[in-house]
């Protein structure tokens, strides 16, 4: 079946014993047990299992072609529990320009050795250092494109490398700005899949979610859902149903915003105030070839350089009137960001960059709202 139309009808029982036309909501936290001390429901507490949780976690599975999906409480604590659930000392090498909060954790982990970490810029591929790295490395996390400068990664070259070089090594991609609607990185030869629900897969900026997505039930999916379970990071059943819901519309969502956002990327790549634009759609982006090979599409997110300081990028963005001046993506809102005061001092993005997240508000008072701002 498309994942169109899988999507349409996310959350309904795959097995067609129930009458609703619509997921409904499980908010028990404990099940009952038949005589013998059972569970005939195959539920028990509801930080192990929960029906509305396991009907989420079976349609994100089957859209990313995973063999298990785990639903968490946020998109970081999908990240903490996947790190925690490393040997101690592991190696873990980190692309340089993935989702800055994975980037803090993963640092103070180091600092604290519980980790040993390696950066590398993954979308130019992997030295002789790099190489070094791999042939001890645990995880290998990249993020394509990248946040916030939309750099590409091949999938499957790094995937190959790992085969080839690191004997335990786990390819993990963080796919929160493509969904599996634009890249399927399992499929691409990755073995682990990270995302924040809260973004383009619930769709509307009301839910706080994450997920893991597994290739395999191996041991360290194991591991991960014994740290989920006992350290109690699980989505909510309602977190879960609007989930759901987003999910029913993400196909006719994602396809709005990525029109919008090629047209938007295409004006500012003609703007004379405007010294760069970061989006792999655009013939000139270094990875657009290898966007054009893995992706279905370029995504909704698009990232410009005005050539000023800090301070003066800052005031641009907020005179928006359309687009918002806020963090996040992914919802029905168009988003605008300063992205360097929005990460702090520990930032390594340009002081000059201006992230946008396209919404559902017609593109032509987007540009409009982009003309007018940038008129300075």
């Amino acid at each position: 079946m498309h994942i169109d139309s899988i999507l349409a009808h996310a959350g309904c029982d795959p097995d067609h014993d129930q009458e609703d036309a619509t997921p409904p909501i499980h908010l028990a936290t404990t099940f009952r047990r038949d005589a013998e001390g059972n569970w005939p429901s195959g539920h028990k507490y509801a930080r192990t299992s929960n029906p509305t949780r396991a009907r989420l976690e079976y349609v994100l599975a089957e859209i990313e072609s995973a063999s298990r999906a785990l639903a968490f409480s946020s998109g970081m604590a999908a990240a903490a529990a996947l790190l925690n659930s490393l040997d101690a000392g592991a190696t873990v090498m980190l692309a340089r320009d993935v989702y800055f909060g994975v980037r803090v954790l993963a640092t103070d982990m180091a600092v604290r050795d519980l980790i040993r970490l390696h950066l590398f810029d993954a979308h130019v591929g992997l030295n002789s250092e790099d190489l070094e790295a791999l042939a001890a490395a645990q995880l290998v996390w990249i993020e394509t494109p990248s946040n916030p400068l939309l750099q590409i990664s091949d999938i499957s070259l790094l995937a190959d490398a790992c085969r080839r070089h690191g004997p335990h090594a786990r390819l993990v991609v963080d796919g929160t700005w493509t969904t599996p609607l634009i890249q399927q990185p399992l499929t691409l030869g990755a073995d682990i899949v990270v995302h924040s629900l809260t973004k383009y897969m619930a769709g509307h900026s009301d839910v706080l979610g994450g997920a893991l997505l597994f290739a395999r039930e191996d041991d360290l999916h194991d591991r991960v859902r014994r740290t989920q379970e006992t350290g109690g990071a699980v989505l909510d059943p309602f977190s879960c149903w609007l989930t759901l819901r987003g999910l029913r519309t993400l196909s006719a969502r994602l396809r709005i915003q990525q029109e919008s956002a090629l047209t938007v990327a295409r004006f500012l790549d003609q703007h004379p105030r405007v010294t760069h634009v970061h989006f792999p759609g655009l013939g000139s982006h270094p990875g657009h070839a290898v966007a054009v090979r893995q992706m279905r599409g370029f995504g909704a997110m698009c990232s410009f350089q005005t050539g000023l300081s800090a301070e003066r990028t800052l005031q641009i963005t907020a005179r928006a009137q359309v687009f918002l001046q806020a963090t996040s993506l992914g919802g029905t809102e168009s988003l605008i960001e300063h992205r360097r005061s929005a990460e702090g001092e520990a930032s390594r993005t340009p002081e000059d960059l201006v992230r946008l997240s396209m919404g559902l508000e017609h593109v032509d008072d987007l540009i409009g709202d982009l003309t007018r701002i940038l008129n300075y």
